[in-house]
């Protein structure tokens, strides 16, 4: 049991979401492995499908397990609510389902990991939502691309690759004045470098596959909730400030208050959608989450090494690292990243495309994978893989051009990662 005083976040990540199960005392959550729940009677269960009472129905909407890691995941964001999905991308979707319809749009940092970029503009072109991709760094850009179909900004607080901090107090600024939420995925800073709720942001999201759980093992998702929004203010949100026909006219906001967001998210999002995530997945993201401070901290004191010594390394044209002091986002990396530039980061290699694929496959400590955030040294090239599917000027534009290499420096010995780059260096340049 927690005082009432606010834990430090060391405190929330070990204890938040965490009580001696009921039925056994057990202290770490088991995994609830269940489809559904006994209701105590048919009034019992009206309650819960009318949202009336808060409890458990059918383990796609809610689960103890899942609920446990929302609450965490919460606490450590500074939010009010959390819904739990089964991927990083099931969290973007869930988060602006509640937003968008057909013929509207958003408005998304053109330093996005490639992935996201190709979802955003592809996929959900699908759904009649436009993602309009323009430089943040321009604030003119962001408030050229809004109008009155626009519903939502979209930015990574620290991009993926290109190490870029976003100023996310001038772009929430942007965000208010126009009365629409932004969103913030947070997944390469996490809430111990980065809180986006506290400078503005309105949601956050994340791959918890990433630094949350933190080994490689889980896939999953979170869409946190600052239950700061006034939805109903504007009238450009009808799904949360209009009668919902799925629950008999029942107004989510405001209704439900500052949880109105988080339980839409749950009674339509997931509901409709069906992007839950697995008790099993939600026992092993908590597990992760536990260590996650001390982890962040460790993974970045390496990557400021690896990215000091890369600085000097006459294979290597530059290095994009926010905690460098050579680095353009080196104020912003004090205002919003406590000084760190995280563990992710790229640098330029000599020689393009074809000394990026011999430094990659010359490479033995580090793995050459698609992920990042993992306890081992992860490598990528992402002209070759993450960022493949777009056109060489955009995967420019979004920091992953043919010389780019991104590094996701783990917790090993920074001697022995030092030693690892060095051959792979000097086989890729030879």
């Amino acid at each position: 049991m927690m005082s009432d005083a606010t834990p430090g976040l060391h405190t929330l990540a070990v204890h938040a979401g965490l009580a001696p199960d009921p039925a056994t005392g057990a202290l770490q959550t088991p995994i609830y492995q269940t489809t559904s729940f006994v209701f105590k009677d048919a009034d019992h269960a009206a309650r819960l499908f009318n949202l009336e009472e808060v409890g458990y129905i059918y383990s796609r909407l809610t689960n103890p397990t899942v609920s446990a890691l929302q609450t965490r995941l919460a606490a450590l964001e500074g939010g009010a609510g959390a819904v739990a999905t089964s991927s990083g991308h099931a969290a973007q979707l869930l988060a602006l389902f509640p937003l968008l319809e057909p013929g509207l749009n958003f408005v998304v940092s053109n330093k996005l990991y490639g992935g996201s970029a190709n979802q955003f503009s592809q996929a959900f072109k699908r759904f009649g939502w436009e993602a309009r991709f323009v430089d943040f760094e321009q604030p003119g850009a962001i408030e050229a691309a809004l109008d009155d179909k626009s519903r939502a900004i979209f930015c990574e607080s620290l991009a993926n690759p290109g190490g870029v901090v976003t100023d996310l107090k001038a772009v929430a600024k942007i965000a208010e004045a126009h009365r629409i939420p932004l969103v913030v995925d947070n997944t390469l800073a996490t809430p111990v470098l980065c809180r986006p709720i506290e400078h503005g942001a309105t949601i956050v999201v994340h791959s918890t596959t990433k630094f949350i759980t933190g080994n490689g093992t889980t896939i999953g998702g979170i869409v946190v909730d600052s239950g700061k929004f006034d939805w109903a203010g504007s009238g450009k949100f009808p799904a949360l400030s209009e009668p919902s026909p799925s629950y008999h006219g029942l107004t989510f906001h405001p209704t439900l208050g500052a949880m109105a967001y988080t339980f839409y998210g749950i009674a339509i999002g997931l509901r409709d959608l069906g992007v839950s995530l697995s008790p099993q997945n939600a026992f092993l993201t908590m597990l992760g989450s536990e260590t996650l401070p001390l982890r962040v901290a460790k993974h970045s004191s390496n990557a400021l090494a690896v990215a000091e010594w890369l600085e000097k390394r006459p294979e290597v044209e530059w290095v994009s690292y926010a905690g460098l002091e050579s680095s353009p986002y080196r104020a912003r990396s004090e205002e919003y990243l406590k000084g760190s530039g995280g563990s992710v980061f790229t640098f330029g290699l000599k020689g393009g495309y074809e000394a990026g694929k011999k430094f990659v496959n010359s490479l033995k400590l580090f793995s050459l994978v698609a992920n990042l955030g993992d306890s081992r040294s992860l490598v990528a090239h992402p002209a070759s893989t993450t960022h493949r599917q777009m056109t060489p000027e955009a995967r420019a534009a979004a920091g992953a051009g043919d010389e780019v290499i991104r590094l996701s420096i783990g917790l090993e010995d920074v001697a022995d990662v030092f030693a690892d780059l060095e051959q792979a260096l000097k086989a890729a340049t030879a």
